[in-house]
């Protein structure tokens, strides 16, 4: 029990530690992780930890994970990507092994291992991937969901990959081929990682067990198969609403939890026994679950040990990296590194460009599935095994593996520091002419100036609309709605857009600096023009009020607002007293933000301003019990 705490507390402080400097200091949270597990590795080996069995356990993240994206994406989406998960995924998967097998070929190798190390590199990380995409709001991209696609289709293609390599097995060629590569003679005996004797310890843990297929010929393993993915399919969609609706009545939270949790266990159970991928059940289980009202339950159940599972893996292979047989020759194994990636990201390009996907989302694909994957341990393991590749060609092959996913977060930080600026400097272009400027000039046609030139256009007023972003104005066009490119932040483009007629300046971009700036210098250079300024947040109308401006508008307040009056509505309280309510709380709030603009300071935090904060104090003792007296003498009056 001390052992296991002590391994436990280890993985855990090492995680806490790295990950929150990792990600301040931009890199990341996958490279957090893969550091701490790198700091971490000679401890496990004093205290003769078997990282790989660790590793395989951590590994049911990635089903998780799967499983969450599954929530995410309705049957029908994934309808739509069948073009993508045949030609990018296949086309990448073959590309690349060929590739592979005749650099390998060269190198020295039979074809037979080539073949295998070729398969083996044709594959990526899904759990990098997925992680960090979701982490950097990356999944809902073209590039993304390319992405997506292509590791969904590895995922599967491992299934044939592991009836495929046993045929490749030629033990009477292991021992000559043992010293084909570079340091081939001593590579077992570097501790740390997986080392020489991965494939003795855990090969049988991928490549024999309990099976419900065992014995079978190939039409009846097929046939259970489609029978596990069929039962997957009925079960999700039939079974699990009155399973969760019988255990929501216990009205225990770690029951639900633990259901969650038994479902996506009992799936990659049933998966593993029909010979299939439990990432890919589990995957097909969240698809069916998608529209399911117990959808957003099942993800916040499932959500933390998917984190905790996926921190734990990345650890494992920071701490498997064999570092011994790395110095021996490191010149080698980062250019036969750098080598495999340069592969993928070349074959990923040029079916990124093929397929129609280009600018920063054909850069985000190619760079994103540069990297080996998990499945690559996998089966470097089976193969060691089932005697298809030799030990000490397995050993080179495992370090390039976990190198790769290494460099993969700092592919990452290029495309974000890199690509994406040069990219958007790229899509620049010069702002339009402005022929006949309208008496409303509105900033930024998005969700917010878009339904304000709609409204004001309808009542028979001219406007000029004036975005910065280029892709989106092409595509009014092509619904016949006019808007001018231009950086309203210029003051040259306020120019060209008539600010100087303009009765009043719609200013509706996005962030904050970009609004301060509009209504700084309209306030300075044209006091005649009403400005109407939409605000981010409560502090920002406060910044925008200090700047002079008086009609701010929050973004989300209006709404607010009616989703408080349906509240009282479905409350049984009349419309009208529901309206006179909310307008109460309405008028209330926007005094006390008037009492308190004056005190707000934007160069210090607002919990550090004492003044401020000692004056939204007594508004909270003084203006609430008020509200409340308002609020109870309208419900008396409606009631009569």
């Amino acid at each position: 029990m001390t052992e296991f705490l002590l391994l436990a507390f280890t993985f855990l402080v090492a995680g806490v530690v790295a990950v929150p400097i990792a990600t301040r200091l931009g890199l990341g949270s996958v490279l957090g992780y893969l550091i701490a597990g790198i700091v971490i590795a000679p401890l496990l080996a004093a205290l003769g930890v078997d990282v790989i069995s660790i590793q395989h356990f951590a590994e049911f993240g990635v089903v998780m994970m799967l499983f969450l994206v599954g929530l995410e994406l309705e049957p029908k989406r994934l309808w739509e990507m069948r073009g993508t998960l045949a030609g990018l995924g296949l086309g990448h998967i073959l590309t690349t092994t060929l590739i592979v097998t005749g650099l390998a070929m060269l190198f020295g190798l039979a074809w037979h291992f080539a073949l295998t190390i070729g398969l083996i590199f044709s594959l990526s990380s899904t759990a990098i991937v997925l992680q960090t995409h979701q982490e950097k709001g990356l999944m809902r991209t073209e590039g993304g969901q390319a992405s997506f696609a292509a590791l969904l289709t590895e995922d599967v293609a491992v299934i044939p990959m592991l009836a495929l390599l046993p045929l490749l097995a030629m033990p009477e060629l292991m021992d000559v081929a043992g010293d084909v590569g570079h340091g081939g003679d001593h590579s077992g005996d570097h501790g740390g990682g997986h080392g020489g004797d991965h494939g003795d310890e855990h090969g049988d843990d991928h490549g024999s067990g309990m099976s419900l297929v065992s014995g079978l010929n190939g039409w009846q393993t097929a046939l259970v198969s489609f029978g596990a993915i069929g039962a997957v399919i009925l079960g999700g969609s039939y079974l699990t609403r009155p399973l969760f609706r019988f255990i929501s009545q216990a009205g225990l939270r770690e029951l639900f939890t633990a259901t969650a949790l038994m479902l996506v266990v009992g799936i990659a159970l049933l998966m593993g026994l029909v010979g299939l991928s439990a990432a890919l059940g589990t995957f097909l289980a969240g698809v069916v679950l998608a529209n399911s009202e117990y959808r957003h339950e099942l993800e916040s159940d499932i959500d933390p040990f998917r984190g905790l599972l996926l921190g734990l893996f990345f650890m494992t292979v920071g701490a498997s990296i064999n570092f011994g047989l790395l110095f021996e020759a490191l010149p080698f194994y980062l250019g036969l590194t750098l080598l495999a990636m340069f592969i993928k990201f070349a074959v990923l390009f040029v079916l990124g460009t093929l397929i129609g996907i280009h600018g920063m989302d054909r850069w985000l694909l190619a760079l994103s599935l540069a990297q080996a994957g998990e499945f690559g341990f996998v089966l470097l393991s089976f193969v060691t095994a089932n005697a298809i590749l030799p030990a000490a060609i397995a050993d080179q092959a495992l370090l390039v593996v976990a190198l790769s996913m290494l460099f993969t977060p700092l592919l990452f930080i290029f495309y974000e520091r890199v690509i994406v600026p040069r990219s958007v400097s790229d899509q620049t272009r010069e702002a339009d002419e402005i022929e006949e400027p309208g008496e409303i000039l509105i900033c930024g046609r998005g969700r917010v100036g878009g339904i304000v030139e709609r409204i004001v256009s309808a009542a028979g007023y001219k406007t000029t609309v004036v975005d910065y972003n280029s892709k989106q104005i092409a595509n009014l066009m092509k619904f016949g709605i006019k808007t001018y490119y231009g950086d309203a932040t210029r003051p040259d483009l306020l120019h060209a857009a008539g600010i100087e007629r303009a009765r009043i300046i719609v200013v509706a971009v996005d962030g904050e600096e970009s609004i301060n700036t509009i209504v700084r210098h309209v306030i300075e250079h044209y006091p005649h023009v009403h400005i109407i300024a939409r605000a981010r947040n409560r502090h920002h109308v406060y910044v925008l009020w200090s700047l002079g401006c008086r009609d701010i508008i929050r973004e989300t307040y209006d709404s607010s607002l009616r989703m408080g009056r349906s509240a009282f509505e479905a409350l049984g309280i009349e419309r009208q007293a529901a309206e006179e309510m909310v307008e109460a709380f309405n008028q209330n709030d926007r005094e006390g933000m008037i009492e308190v603009a004056g005190l707000y300071d934007a160069s210090i935090p607002a919990v550090e301003n004492e003044p401020y904060v000692r004056k939204v104090r007594e508004m909270l003792e003084t203006r609430v019990p008020q509200l409340s007296r308002e609020m109870q003498e309208i419900q008396a009056r409606a009631r009569g």
